[in-house]
């Protein structure tokens, strides 16, 4: 799909938000016009931006087990997209990374999904990206205890190491909520070949 490849020629040389970065500019996500499965997460970490590959930290280890795919699936199988708030590394904070730059999902997210026609589920990771795709005014909690899990959008929190605490107070969302998410990732992973 030549609209696809322009775009993505395009988000790779973004230098939009250049001088608000810690580093060079070096957008990381994975898109293709075939997945049926879309993570929108909030900004790659330092490992991320390091490796140069979406997801490819801790973080994404949990959230690969989550779905119950191998690296191979998540990277290479063509079935899923991946696309950030923020394409590029925000920064260091005083109390973990930086907010997600809040110049990237306005100018590329729309862009980007008119070329996804085949996007059957979306995956919203984490509050940065809830808050940005859902009007609703509840807490991250909240979206996710009500998750319906046969809907077009299923709310996660983030798989960071840091949220080990969230994870601890909330067992129901591993022990109930990831066992039905995995069905429904292999169901459209299985009906799509």
């Amino acid at each position: 799909m030549p609209a696809l490849k322009q775009l993505i020629h395009q988000i790779k040389h973004c230098t939009l938000c250049e001088k608000n970065l810690p580093d060079p500019p070096k957008p990381i996500f994975q898109a293709t016009s075939n997945a049926h499965i879309l993570i929108i997460g909030q900004a790659p970490g330092k490992i991320t931006r390091e490796k140069g590959r979406p997801w490819d930290d801790p973080s994404g280890e949990r959230l690969r087990g989550w779905l119950d795919m191998d690296r191979t699936a998540f990277y290479s199988s063509g079935m899923l997209n991946i696309i950030p708030m923020s394409f590029c590394y925000p920064g260091k904070g005083p109390s973990g990374d930086m907010p997600p730059r809040p110049e990237c999902a306005p100018n590329w997210h729309t862009k980007l999904l008119a070329t996804m026609p085949n996007i059957q589920l979306t995956l919203l990771v984490g509050k940065y990206a809830q808050d940005y795709y859902l009007n609703d005014r509840q807490s991250l909690t909240e979206r996710v205890r009500t998750n319906d899990l046969t809907a077009a959008y299923i709310c996660l929190p983030h798989p960071s190491p840091r949220n080990r605490y969230w994870l601890k107070q909330n067992p129901w969302f591993e022990q109930t909520q990831i066992p039905r998410l995995q069905q429904r990732i292999r169901q459209l992973i299985t009906g799509s070949r």
